[in-house]
């Protein structure tokens, strides 16, 4: 068994696939690469073919239907032979200093028999744009150098979210859970990353800025703009959040805040990219979200609808929409998420 399987889900990643790989390689012979090539038309397949001819215990290459995103991660948990599970998009990479101090983690805490169900790290937000990379840590908020359950952690500070980039799950509990992501849709991040939490029991983190998450591409998904255009991909990945787990389930209760602040940041990204659109459809769209989420599950309905976010979003009207711009634009400023 290898000690880390890394998912490397491509579509026409050819600019930038080297860059990925190469700073992936240097986990040696305790690291599979799974490059999963979702029905590239340019010469992503030729790239990843090269890795794999040239280091065949190492690299393994997996052509597929495009099926997006998150059927690209589908194939890597259902092939992954490592223990623990990693995505890295290909227009990422990670830091490889950070890298060896992870896999030494890894290594330890299977020499130990403490393998964890998720290990946390920090990412770094690489804009061209920002002269000062933004580091996502979690220091003083996850204890460090041991094992450690919910119940040990500290308050998440809004803006600290356990994003993609962030969390290796131990590959087991993936399929256990039976996490599958939908076909066709953007966002499905958010999926990856809150549907397991309600599994998770034990966790690691490793204070190192090891993920280095790429952004500022004018035609990428966080963009604004695209994300507007594929509004409905995100109400569909908030919809499956909300029917996915039920709140009122949830029994650690540190966990359940955590939860809660997750979907419902995600719940005010899409109010909010579905009031800037300034259509009357989207407007339509953001109350049949509501009806929906009520419809679903009452319980976390109360929960966000009643909460300041919740309230915020749906005060009446022009200048309601106003004031939910603009606290966007200053959470924006203020946590940092695009």
């Amino acid at each position: 068994m290898k000690l880390l399987s890394i998912a490397v889900p491509c579509y026409n990643s050819q600019a930038y696939l080297d860059k990925c790989i190469q700073s992936l390689l240097a986990g040696g012979d305790e690291v599979e690469i799974l490059i999963i090539n979702d029905g590239s038309t340019d010469c992503t397949a030729q790239i990843a073919e090269k890795y794999a001819c040239k280091y065949p215990d190492i690299v393994h290459v997996i052509h597929q239907e495009n099926g997006g995103h998150g059927e690209a991660v589908n194939t890597g948990i259902l092939n992954a032979r490592g223990m623990y599970f990693k995505v890295v998009d290909s227009d990422d990479w990670v830091d490889q200093g950070a890298y060896i101090k992870i896999l030494d983690t890894l290594r330890q805490q299977g020499e130990k028999g403490e393998v964890t169900d998720m290990v946390i790290s920090n990412f770094v937000y690489e804009n061209e744009a920002v002269r000062h990379k933004k580091v996502m840590n979690f220091r003083g908020i996850f204890p460090e150098g041991r094992v450690f359950t919910w119940n040990e952690v500290g308050r998440l500070p809004r803006g600290h979210y356990l994003l993609m980039h962030s969390v290796i799950y131990r590959t087991r509990l993936l399929r256990e859970c039976g996490l599958r992501l939908p076909k066709h849709t953007f966002y499905v991040d958010n999926l990856f990353v809150y549907l397991p939490l309600i599994y998770v029991k034990t966790m690691y983190y490793v204070d190192v800025d090891f993920y280095r998450y790429y952004i500022g591409r004018e035609d990428q998904s966080v963009n604004e703009e695209v994300m507007i255009k594929r509004i409905d991909q995100q109400i569909k990945v908030n919809r499956l959040m909300v029917a996915g787990i039920s709140l009122e389930k949830v029994e650690n209760e540190t966990l359940k805040k955590y939860m809660f602040h997750y979907l419902e940041i995600v719940t005010t990204v899409t109010n909010v990219l579905l009031v800037k659109s300034g259509t009357k459809e989207n407007l339509r769209k953001k109350k049949e979200l509501w009806n929906y989420i009520k419809e679903t599950d009452v319980y976390t309905y109360n929960l966000l609808r009643y909460h300041i976010a919740g309230v915020v979003l749906n005060l009446p009207g022009r200048p309601g929409r106003k004031v939910t711009i603009g606290l966007y634009k200053i959470s924006q400023k203020v946590v940092g998420f695009n």
